[in-house]
């Protein structure tokens, strides 16, 4: 589904370059659950988000391929990448509460995913969430780091992608809601 073989990625600094990560290879399969491991600070979120091209050209250079499909991720245009990521690899990034924009409320996100209220309203359920009609009004400032996060993770979900690319989704919630989260995934595979 998903080949990665990434020879460099760099940090551009003024003039220098700064290696950050070199010769990763991998394959990712449908239906199967995968982690990366490594210390904070090792590169894992540079990583994921370089799979997409979500690192700024201007700050980092991607040298390799991600082939998803058949397309090169990472020689593709802005629009493919954009319809790919819409539909086929979704994201939760561990800063949960600047993934939204601030000015745009909850329904904002509801009415993009073109899903009904009803079956929005049984992952808000699930995640112990705040109901569809309560949550529609609030903006991303108003909830906290943990009602971002699986807030994010349910919009993520109802997109249905064939991948899902999650960073450290568990780290702003409580072990209950772990618990579901690790669930929900178990069963997304």
């Amino acid at each position: 589904m998903l080949s990665v073989d990434i020879n460099l990625v760099s940090l551009l600094d003024e003039d220098k370059r700064k290696t950050i990560l070199q010769c990763i290879k991998f394959d990712i399969g449908k239906g199967k659950v995968y982690t990366i491991l490594g210390k904070n600070g090792s590169g894992k979120s540079t990583l994921i988000r370089s799979l997409t091209s979500l690192l700024p050209t201007d700050l980092y250079e991607v040298k390799g391929k991600a082939l998803f499909e058949g397309t090169d991720l990472l020689q593709t245009s802005e629009e493919k990448l954009r319809k790919i990521r819409k539909n086929n690899i979704r994201y939760v990034f561990q800063d949960a509460a600047n993934s939204f924009d601030p000015l745009k409320n909850i329904k904002y996100y509801f009415d993009l995913s073109n899903i009904s209220p009803l079956k929005i309203e049984e992952l808000l359920l699930y995640f112990l969430l705040p109901d569809y009609k309560k949550l529609s009004k609030l903006h991303s400032y108003e909830l906290s780091g943990g009602m971002a996060q699986r807030l994010l993770i349910v919009l993520a979900l109802l997109a249905n992608p064939d991948i899902l690319i999650l960073d450290e989704p568990t780290s702003g919630v409580d072990y209950a809601v772990m618990n579901l989260i690790l669930l929900k995934m178990k069963n997304f595979v």
